[in-house]
Formats: structure tokens, C-alpha cells, sequence
């Protein structure tokens, strides 16, 4: 997924660090694909990048890839995102996070990956009462099919754990936002609604807790896990600030910040959606000693200059 949101974030990184990185990505039009090239193009005078134009769930394609590179740890980032798209095109969910998935499990284990790292989500947690969330909870109730491939995906890594000896390593992401981020999401589409003089959509009335993450955060915690030595089957971790704030408040933050207010109307809840996310950490913090730096205030701040620099005179559309 080295075209998306946190793909692009974590392939820059490690080029930083001087890591060479070979990134696959479909480039499918879930969302504008001009974007997806934009953070592509930010990748490729970086003399260790290269790019392949992949579908993770063409067996012979992923196949030929770990044949011809000497992986020694992947990260897998592509699945087909968006909770409430997986209710009108639950097909597409299944070909590119479960037989996505296998593809991958596959190529590790075919090729003797050391360390596989993988994206999981929140939205395993489901309607979960008991806050802030624990990696010890049960998720067995998923609301939605996209949270279902991605309980899916923990179970087939802690298969290919046990079975291969592979070193599995799931990271449950929670609502992360920043530069560069996706505009299905919620803070581009506030953004955009700010920008456009439109209402804001609440719903559930705008009585939920996001845990919003900031991507830098989120990187950072990838990246410590990517060097962890230490050899184990497979562990999950919460990836997340740790510190939710209401929607309504994440609203008043970017309005402030883009010096404009805009109307909101009140709707029930949607199917698939949760009330509440909240991140327990302490896990990823034991150990990688993960702490989120960056607060929902700066994080906005953030977002807002990059929205006005360069998303809305490159891809903004009215």
C-alpha cells in the first residue's frame, strides 16, 4: 500500500533513514487516484524506492515479487479501506483483504520473511462498552464486513505463526489523520465541507469519541516495531493516541484553525459505525516504548496547513 495514507507516510520515513524500500500499490479509484500519484511522486527521485503497479490478490504477480527481491521484513498496509463502503461492495473486500491477505502470508512464508507487519483496525472492537480499549478483549462481534477481514487477517497471521514459525505482527490502527490523508475520511471531508460552505454531517447527532492519531505518531510506531529483535509467533498491538476527544470538539479545533465555521445537521447513527474508539497503548509502549507526541490540537494545526497548501490548489474539487 505504498500509495495510500499511511503507506506513503512509512515508505518516506525509511527512505529517511536510508532503508531500501520496494512499494507496491493497485492505484485502484476508491478515491482520486491524483492523489495517490502526488504521494507517489514525492517517493520517486529517492534512488531506493522502487514502485511496483500491483493488485495484492494476483497470486502470480505477488509471487514473482518475492522471487525476485530478497525480502527480509514486510509491511502490509493495502487493504480496501472504508467501513461503510464494505456494506455496497463487500466483494471487493473480500478479494483484496482476505485473498489479499493470503498472498502475502504466502510470499513470507515461501520466501523466509523475517518479520511480517501487518495493518488490523479499531473497528475489531466493534460496540465494545469497556474503555479505553485492551488487545486482552474479545472482538467478536464485528459491525461491519471490513472489520470482519480484519479479525480475518489476525487469524490467518497467528496461523501462519504457528504453523511456519513466521513472526507476525498486527497493529490495530485508530482514526489517524495529518497531510496527505485520505478524503473519504472524516477530517478531509469537515475540511471540505468548512471549505465549501456545506453542512457538516454529525451523526449519531455528533455524540461520538474518536481517538484521533496523528500520522507521525503512527509511523513511528510502525517503524519501532519494524526493528523489534527480539523473536516471538505473533503479537498484536493497539497503535493509537490514547487520549480520545469528542467529534464536535474535533470540529471546533479545525474550524478555528481554517478561520471559517460552517453549518451541521443532526442524523442518526450509520450502520457499521461505532460510538466510541479509545486506545489502551501500554502494550506498544512496554515494548517499543511508543508515546504519542502529538496532541489533537497541533495534529490539527498540521492537517489545516497542508489542506490549505497544497490540497486545495491541486485536488480540491467543489
Amino acid at each position: 500500500g505504498a500509495a495510500g495514507f499511511i503507506g506513503y507516510h512509512v515508505c518516506k520515513r525509511l527512505l529517511k533513514e536510508g532503508k531500501s524500500v520496494v512499494g507496491i500499490d493497485n492505484l485502484n479509484d476508491y478515491y482520486s487516484v491524483d492523489l495517490k500519484l502526488a504521494r507517489l511522486n514525492n517517493l520517486k527521485d529517492c534512488e531506493k524506492f522502487s514502485f511496483y503497479k500491483i493488485d495484492i490478490s494476483d497470486r502470480q504477480a505477488v509471487e514473482n515479487l518475492f522471487h525476485e527481491y530478497d525480502f527480509y521484513k514486510v509491511i502490509h498496509l493495502a487493504a480496501q479501506a472504508g467501513v461503510r463502503y464494505s456494506i455496497e461492495n463487500p466483494y471487493a473486500y473480500a478479494d483484496s483483504n482476505l485473498i489479499g491477505m493470503l498472498t502475502i502470508l504466502e510470499g513470507c512464508r515461501n520466501h523466509k520473511v523475517q518479520h511480517l507487519v501487518y495493518a488490523s483496525s479499531s473497528s475489531v472492537y466493534g460496540m465494545n462498552d469497556k474503555v479505553p480499549f485492551s488487545e486482552d478483549d474479545k472482538v467478536d462481534n464485528p459491525v461491519s464486513f471490513y472489520a470482519a477481514t480484519k479479525k480475518a487477517n489476525e487469524a490467518m497471521a497467528e496461523s501462519y505463526a504457528n504453523l511456519y514459525g513466521l513472526q507476525c505482527t498486527g497493529l490495530r490502527f485508530f482514526t489517524v489523520y495529518g497531510p496527505w490523508g485520505r478524503p473519504d475520511m472524516a477530517p478531509m471531508l469537515f475540511a471540505n465541507a468548512i471549505t465549501s460552505k456545506n453542512n457538516i454531517k454529525l451523526f449519531n447527532k455528533g455524540n461520538m469519541l474518536r481517538d484521533f492519531t496523528y500520522i507521525d505518531d503512527i509511523t513511528d510506531g510502525i517503524c519501532r516495531v519494524l526493528n523489534i529483535k527480539e523473536r516471538y509467533s505473533h503479537e498484536i498491538f493497539n497503535i493509537g493516541n490514547g487520549a480520545p476527544v469528542k467529534l464536535l470538539y474535533f470540529i471546533q479545533l479545525l474550524e478555528s484553525s481554517m478561520k471559517q465555521a460552517t453549518k451541521k445537521v443532526e442524523l442518526d447513527m450509520q450502520n457499521g459505525d461505532v460510538i466510541k474508539t479509545f486506545a489502551c497503548v501500554d502494550k506498544l509502549n512496554r515494548k517499543v516504548g511508543y508515546k504519542p507526541k502529538i496532541s489533537v490540537e497541533n495534529g490539527v494545526e498540521k492537517f489545516v496547513d497542508w489542506y490549505k497548501s497544497i490540497y486545495l490548489t491541486k485536488f480540491y474539487k467543489c
